[in-house]
Parts: structure tokens; sequence; C-alpha cells
């Protein structure tokens, strides 16, 4: 479940280990090439934290980062 923090839509997802986080990591940054828009993110072994906000347009979140927080909800395996 995304949550909306700090102007950021953030999740955290948890894999089973590092190559599932990886994987999934590779997957979204595929989506957010075509999109043309980029998460700030980090990971810890299995575990991939992903922060979503609009830095053109004052750093607050708007359509595009709920288009991406859907497209990567898609991507969960």
């Amino acid at each position: 479940m995304w949550n909306e923090t700090e102007g950021k839509l953030e999740r955290t997802f948890s894999f089973a280990n590092f190559s599932e986080a990886f994987a999934f990591m590779t997957r979204v940054a595929l989506e957010a090439e075509k999109m043309g828009h980029h998460p700030e993110w980090a990971n810890v072994y299995n575990t991939v934290t992903i922060k979503l906000c609009t830095h053109d347009a004052g750093n607050r979140v708007t359509d595009k980062d709920r288009k991406l927080a859907s497209a990567i909800d898609t991507l969960v395996s």
C-alpha cells in the first residue's frame, strides 16, 4: 500500500532474497524510463523502498507519481 508522507508517495517492498529485489528494481527502472519519471529508492538486501514525487512540480505528488505507482504495483510478482 502506498502512503503519502512528507510530500511523497512511499512504499516498501519485501522479497525472498537480494536477487528477487534486484530483479524487481530492474523492472521498475525499465518502466520508469518509458514513462520518463524516475523514483527515489533504496535497497537493502531483500527490501526496496520507493519514494515518488514530481521534482519539476515543486517536489509534490502529482498524477505522474500516481501513474508510476500503479505501474509499479503491476510489477510485483
